[in-house]
């Protein structure tokens, strides 16, 4: 049988993996790049054993590239969630770990030119139209991979990469408070429905009988949870004019509690079928905004930041993750003006991914 080989790079970024491509390497037309997609990562199988995704949301994640039309913008960077077993992909959402390698790997295809030791790039998100500048470590002009930074859920130090997110407010509702209120109360449960570059319903672990600091797997095994769970997330995108969400992965959900480690606040992120290992840079800004905003379910669980830009430290499952918010006082208490993180990201492979020839031809 024929295949078509696609050129990628296959980025490890932030706590995230996948392939990174040029959009112009593949099928324009969503129906035939979907059915790539679900190929070329295997996606039908748990393993995903015929093709390259590793088995894990975070591990079924694609980025495609190209050189931005948009005034002001260098790179626009167009994600696609692949489900693991599904066989569906989500063009709705964004991915801001995934987007740790947009920099580096816009680099590496030589759709930008490095600018001496340290390389800024604008991006626009095409899923969200969000922006966000990336800072590159390029001594010499090539992308830095080695360094002594050091993020939660991956091993070792990295080069690091600044991320400067802007325009993330109302990323796909258009709100802050998608729903008008700080808490809506669904199945008896209160949520604050918030969209800070991903649509979140964040509720607060306690209400579901939970300590919020359970592991991954013991989350993951409590069916109970997730059967509690889903219907309050959709009737949470329905009430936020997301439609029928039931085969999407936005909103996502978050469950928050007190700290214990010396952080501002715990979380557990949904993604939202299972337990993020870590956290996502995009739910990392929008819990931290949920944090800021007074009157919402995380009021109470924590002892507010000092200063502005304010430093949020946010525990997950495998460690702490910092956003650093620069925000004023606005009508709903809130107002963001930026969020930024820092990341890595490490080049890991390139080459070809073969899919069969009887999906798409390559023309």
């Amino acid at each position: 049988m024929p295949q078509t080989g696609i050129p990628f790079h296959f980025f490890r970024g932030g706590t995230s993996r996948g392939p990174y491509f040029r959009r112009d390497a593949l099928p324009q037309d969503r129906e035939t790049l979907a059915r790539v997609l679900v190929a070329g990562l295997g996606s039908g199988h748990r393993l995903n054993i015929d093709g390259i995704g590793g088995g894990a949301a975070v591990t079924t994640k694609v980025a495609m590239l190209s050189r931005s039309e948009t005034p002001g913008c260098d790179i626009d960077y167009f994600f696609a969630q692949v489900s693991v077993e599904d066989g569906l992909v989500d063009f709705k959402p964004t991915c801001g770990n995934i987007l740790s390698g947009v920099g580096p790997a816009a680099l590496e295809m030589g759709l930008i030119a490095p600018q001496g030791d340290v390389t800024r790039i604008r991006i626009r998100s095409v899923n969200t139209e969000a922006r966000v500048e990336a800072v590159v470590q390029t001594p010499g002009g090539r992308v830095e991979y080695a360094g002594s930074s050091m993020i939660d859920g991956v091993p070792g130090t990295a080069a690091p990469v600044y991320l400067n997110f802007m325009d993330v407010v109302g990323s796909a509702t258009g709100a802050l408070l998608p729903t008008g209120l700080l808490r809506d109360v669904i199945d008896g449960i209160e949520i604050t429905c918030m969209d800070v570059a991903m649509p979140i319903a964040i509720a607060r672990a306690a209400d579901f009988g939970l300590t919020g600091h359970e592991t991954v797997e013991d989350l993951d095994a409590n069916r109970d949870f997730y059967a509690r769970m889903e219907p309050i997330r959709r009737e949470a995108g329905r009430r936020m004019g997301l439609g029928d969400v039931s085969k999407s992965v936005t909103p996502k959900f978050a469950l928050l509690s007190p700290p214990r480690a010396g952080g501002t606040i715990a979380a557990r992120y949904f993604m939202p079928w299972n337990c993020h290992p870590t956290m996502a840079v995009t739910g990392a800004q929008c819990l931290a905004s949920c944090v800021l905003t007074p009157g919402t379910v995380a009021e109470g669980l924590f002892t507010p930041p000092e200063g502005r830009p304010a430093l949020v430290l946010i525990e997950h499952p495998g460690g702490v993750i910092d956003v650093t918010v620069d925000y004023e006082d606005g009508p709903d208490g809130f107002m963001l003006k930026s969020a930024g993180l820092l990341r890595t990201a490490r080049l890991l492979a390139r080459g070809e991914l073969m899919v069969p020839a009887e999906i798409w031809d390559g023309k």
